[in-house]
């Protein structure tokens, strides 16, 4: 019979730290009967349910739950092996951002530039979409190396360091003539895909707005959402200083709303100074200086964010 593999004890550990199949599959990039499998195939080798559906998702057995420390110990060793690896064969170190899609699209291509100029060429840095869940599950298990935007240190199983680096301020904008009648619930809101992660700042201020879904419309981007917002479309939150292009070009102006401008904090969150790579060191060092707050403050234009996809090794699905 087939020993344990990488993939089937990611799969194990993402379901166990998400709560569901579709939740781990997201984060792995993957479809979710490639996690089904996977998950299968630990539970037919070890004999064991592992994980049991319940009315809040999945609870872990008595041998899921002592298995879980272990596999993320094994888990993470494979991204040290592949680091390793790279590292023998003299290959640029691998660095894997993850944030929520505003910070994807506006912030880490700048970002990238100017550190992997800063590097030399000696770290590659990639970035990814990842919902508040997904950040803190792939950094703790190193599938992603740093995390930039929400504050992931409350979860003390996952064994992250979060620090708050930068502070923003999410404000509501529309087209300067538009007009709304009716309470802002009854407005047409126009969001990009993170604002429907229930644990992201858009996603709290809607909630305590109380704009129900079906005034949401979402979009793929948020220059895409401001575009239409600037049209009349509706109106749509955002990052106040992401937005000061428009705002310039007078396209949006920031609405005097009950409750905004919400304050907010930026955090980058890795894994303890003794488990982080040395790329996601050189980072987090790199993030506390001037040169990477400008950048912070003034962000580019914008480019289409993507999905994270974690490393090859979990990717791998048969």
């Amino acid at each position: 019979m087939p020993g344990m593999t990488l993939t089937q004890l990611s799969a194990f550990v993402l379901v166990a730290r998400l709560g569901s199949v579709k939740a781990a599959a997201n984060a792995l990039s993957v479809s979710e009967p490639a996690v089904s499998q996977a998950l299968a195939a630990l539970r037919k080798y070890l004999g064991d349910p592992l994980l049991v559906r319940s009315g809040n998702g999945m609870t872990m057995t008595a041998g899921g739950t002592r298995l879980l420390a272990i596999a993320a110990q094994m888990v993470a060793l494979g991204a040290e092996a592949e680091s390793a690896v790279r590292s023998a064969k003299g290959a640029p170190e691998q660095l894997r951002l993850v944030a929520p899609s505003p910070v994807v699209e506006f912030v880490a291509g700048p970002l990238g530039e100017t550190f992997g100029a800063r590097s030399s060429g000696t770290i590659e840095i990639s970035s990814g979409v990842a919902t508040t869940a997904e950040m803190g599950a792939l950094v703790s298990q190193r599938l992603a190396d740093v995390a930039l935007g929400p504050h992931l240190g409350g979860e003390r199983s996952m064994g992250l360091v979060s620090e708050p680096i930068f502070r923003a301020r999410l404000v509501v904008l529309a087209a300067p003539d538009a007009r709304f009648t009716g309470p802002p619930a009854r407005w047409p809101w126009l969001v990009e895909t993170s604002a429907t992660d229930p644990d992201s700042d858009v996603g709290r201020m809607l909630r305590a707005a109380r704009i129900p879904e079906s005034s949401l419309s979402v979009f793929p981007t948020q220059t895409a959402a401001w575009d239409a917002a600037a049209r009349g479309a509706g109106v749509a939150p955002g990052i106040a200083h992401l937005a000061v292009h428009h705002v310039r070009r007078r396209e949006l102006t920031v609405l005097d709303l009950p409750g905004t401008p919400i304050d907010v904090v930026w955090h980058v969150s890795t894994l303890p100074v003794d488990r982080r790579s040395a790329a996601a060191s050189s980072l987090r060092h790199f993030l506390s200086t001037p040169e990477a707050m400008k950048l912070l403050r003034a962000p580019g234009e914008g480019l289409a964010p993507a999905r994270f996809r974690p490393p090859v090794y979990v990717t791998i699905w048969s």
